[in-house]
């Protein structure tokens, strides 16, 4: 994949989950967004602010403070900017029976303590942004 081209590549879980926790730390996003296991490999492209997360096997993750069940596919892509994710795939937020993709995510800046959850369909929820800190 062209998107790829020029990009760092962490291979196996330890070495991508470092890779993408200083990603999340680098752009200002909370540590526990990407609930992430059996990473494969992680990458990241400095020049365009592209992505990816190879896990073996979709995951699904409670944010307990929120009630709120999200799905990782097995690839997850998009654009990492400083407290945003655009053009998000792989990542799904349960509403009521259904799985609308997530297609971007961002902080406010300067801060105020939310987090926006953007679907394809245009509709944003918002949450608290401790209820995705690392170990939630």
């Amino acid at each position: 994949m062209a998107e790829k081209e020029g990009g760092i590549v962490n291979k196996g879980h330890e070495e991508g989950l470092k890779l993408a926790i200083s990603l999340l730390e680098e752009f200002g996003l909370p540590l526990g967004l990407l609930p992430l296991a059996n990473v494969v490999e992680v990458g990241y492209v400095k020049s365009t602010g592209y992505m990816w997360i190879v896990q073996e096997k979709n995951v699904e993750h409670e944010f307990k403070m929120i009630s709120k069940l999200v799905s990782y596919d097995s690839e997850i892509y998009g654009y990492v900017e400083k407290t945003k994710i655009k053009k998000l795939k792989g990542v799904k937020a349960k509403e009521l029976m259904l799985w609308p993709p997530v297609s971007e995510i961002s902080l406010d800046d300067p801060p105020t303590g939310k987090i926006h959850f953007k679907s394809l369909a245009g509709i944003t929820k918002t949450f608290p942004v401790e209820a995705f800190a690392a170990g939630q």
